[in-house]
């Protein structure tokens, strides 16, 4: 039998090596993203990218083949980034088809709730919830390729036919009505007229707005994309600066 022991570069017994662990990162990267180098964020970057795609999953979860965002995620991150004070500014990227309401608006409550300036950009498509939570941002912009459908809201699953049942779905729709138009500049009953108008889509009441109407409209502050969010953010950040710095003074 033989004696012989299997030594790392550093010395020591049953260690990986430094090439093995590299080889492991770099399939790593190609399983997850499809490439072996991505850009990297500088060290001292102030702001931080929350991602808000697919399915906006409720109470209950799923299927596997879903992409989904789920609350119990989001909500953590955003309580995190409200506490480290090495983020400075959010930016929340949108492309979404809507999902659960009472989720979509804890989420919108918490964003429009934070300290730090925030910039939401609407990519692909911003629907039913991922209004609310567009517009709770602090400066809101769309690509002029995206759009946001605006619907009244459904219950899926068994539906009681009582006026209870009514009641319950009116009260939470106002709660979704409420907090677009006191997050935007949209008016109530422009709002209400999009979304209760018929004819523009298949099979349902509601309207699919397009970038451009989405800023005519007041939902949402401009038309743009990635570079304009970042400059938007950065601005809102010197600014918010310049405040604390006055205060301080003072």
């Amino acid at each position: 039998m033989s004696n012989e022991h299997t030594y790392t570069s550093s010395g020591q017994e049953g260690e990986p090596s430094k090439q093995e662990s590299t080889k492991d990162s770099l399939v790593n990267k190609i399983q997850q993203l499809g490439q072996t180098n991505i850009p990297q964020l500088p060290q001292d970057s102030k702001i931080h990218c929350l991602t808000i795609v697919g399915q906006i999953e409720g109470h209950v979860q799923l299927p596997p083949q879903n992409k989904t965002t789920k609350y119990e995620h989001v909500i953590p991150q955003i309580v995190a980034i409200e506490q480290n004070p090495k983020i400075e500014g959010l930016l929340v990227i949108l492309n979404t088809v809507g999902g659960d309401v009472e989720a979509g608006l804890a989420i919108s409550e918490m964003l429009a709730s934070l300290s730090k300036p925030t910039v939401s950009l609407v990519l692909g498509g911003g629907h039913s919830i991922g209004v609310p939570i567009a517009v709770s941002c602090d400066y809101s912009i769309i690509a002029e390729s995206a759009t946001m459908t605006i619907h009244p809201v459904r219950l899926t699953g068994l539906v009681i036919g009582v006026p209870q049942t009514f009641e319950y779905l009116d009260k939470m729709q106002e709660r979704v009505i409420n907090f677009v138009t006191k997050n935007s500049n949209i008016t109530e009953e422009k709002f209400k007229e999009l979304m209760l108008s018929k004819g523009n889509l298949t099979r349902d009441i509601g309207t699919n707005v397009v970038g451009a109407d989405a800023v005519k409209y007041g939902l949402i502050d401009q038309t743009g994309g990635v570079g304009e969010a970042i400059r938007k953010l950065n601005e809102l950040i010197e600014t918010r600066n310049e405040g604390q710095e006055g205060q301080m003074l003072q």
